[in-house]
């Protein structure tokens, strides 16, 4: 009976071998699985186990699958960036989770922060609580098919048109996908609201004259036979200066409107330049109302050639002349100058008049903006000459810019190409 402890420490061992043998093949196992590695390839020892055997089989072609069917998604996806990159239209594909799956060049462009958002929560560019909540709507079914959504960038508003659609998962997964087709809308929401306030400026600008004249008709009308003469020749003076000034705010909205249209008509010829403001200072000199300003010229000694139009160049000069006498007092000095830059012109309307404030100058070339509202109604202006000014310098190539400090005066800097 002395074999049978023996036996005994044999079978033990054996047992024990087999367990830790065992162990190590399930760590591999494990290893492998954490990895995604393929598990125990046909050349390598098995684990004498049938059982362990069989699970790594079956895992090795579980993981073989898997792999299989992500390299697949990732073709397709690899091919649908393809396919949808060049499009002009942003395009946005997310997973159950918000997870971004695919997004294009063109929604990089919107949303310059969606340039590494691969992979990363939606969340994470685009902050938006609206466009969450409509990719919830788009998931339960209950989404309209357009929906315009804002987002904000860098403290900047930007108005997208927003398109969702769920698509079936190229992953083999049970839960759809969230495609959405973005349009930037934001250029047409900024034409919309400049519309508006367009509209509306020239209605309140229309209103005022037209209640002025159609107040004092209807005093004509119904008193003029027992009227004063002085009185209702006042009237008359009063509505004549109303149609007036009503007829430059309908004729400034004309110029306006052809130069912002296709064909502006832009009629270029050869100007000596010099001899053009020679002649137009001296012209303007001798107008009724510039009487008690001091004007004058510095020319280069070589006059200059430029192909401008010296019509619409004339209404650049009648328009910032015009302004420098009505918000000027008599005895301002109206400086015209120019100068030779490379290969420009730089012509300057200084003078030495009251200034205009430091929060007013961003706004000057705005259509019906005043500095003064009041003065500006009682001489006439329309509010649109100076839009009219910058527009005409555009046309022409150029720029112009605008200094000024309280006390000490104005100037306008307009630079033009010289040939």
């Amino acid at each position: 009976m002395t074999w049978l402890p023996v036996l005994l420490s044999l079978l033990l061992l054996l047992a024990v071998f087999r367990i830790v043998r065992m162990e190590l093949a399930l760590r591999r196992l494990k290893t492998a699985i954490e990895a995604r590695k393929p598990v125990l390839p046909e050349s390598e020892h098995r684990s004498q186990s049938r059982v362990v055997d069989a699970l790594c089989l079956s895992i090795r072609r579980l993981l073989e699958e898997s792999q299989e069917l992500r390299q697949r998604a990732s073709g397709q996806l690899a091919q649908l960036e393809t396919t949808l990159g060049n499009l002009q239209e942003a395009v946005l594909i997310l997973d159950e989770h918000n997870y971004v799956l695919l997004a294009n060049r063109a929604l990089h462009a919107i949303f310059p922060e969606a340039r590494d958002v691969l992979r990363q929560r939606v969340e994470r560019a685009l902050h938006s609580n609206e466009f969450l909540s409509y990719i919830d709507e788009v998931r339960a079914g209950s989404a309209s098919p357009q929906q315009e959504i804002e987002f904000l960038v860098s403290s900047k508003s930007i108005w997208i048109e927003a398109t969702g659609s769920l698509v079936q998962p190229t992953d083999g997964s049970s839960e759809a996908w969230t495609l959405f087709v973005l349009h930037d809308i934001s250029r047409q929401k900024q034409l919309e609201a400049v519309r508006k306030d367009f509209v509306a400026n020239v209605s309140h600008e229309l209103r005022t004259p037209l209640s002025v004249i159609k107040g004092y008709a209807e005093t004509l009308a119904d008193s003029h036979r027992d009227m004063p003469a002085e009185e209702r020749e006042q009237f008359l003076k009063i509505i004549q200066r109303h149609a007036d000034r009503l007829h430059s705010l309908l004729e400034d909205l004309l110029t306006l409107s052809r130069l912002e249209s296709a064909q502006p008509g832009l009629h270029r010829e050869s100007v000596d330049v010099s001899a053009f403001i020679s002649s137009t200072m001296e012209e303007f000199r001798r107008r009724p109302d510039a009487l008690g300003h001091e004007f004058g010229i510095e020319l280069p000694p070589a006059s200059p050639q430029a192909m401008l139009d010296p019509l619409k160049l004339g209404q650049v000069f009648d328009n910032l002349l015009g302004n420098a006498v009505k918000y000027t007092p008599k005895g301002t000095r109206i400086l015209v100058s120019l100068g030779i830059v490379p290969d420009k012109l730089e012509l300057r309307f200084s003078d030495n008049g009251p200034g205009i404030p430091a929060a007013d100058l961003p706004h000057v070339f705005e259509r019906f903006y005043r500095i003064d509202k009041s003065r500006s109604r009682d001489t006439g202006g329309t509010g649109l000459g100076l839009s009219i000014v910058k527009h005409i310098i555009q046309l022409h190539g150029g720029s112009i810019r605008i200094e000024s400090t309280l006390g000490q005066g104005t100037t306008f800097i307009i630079t033009l190409p010289a040939s």
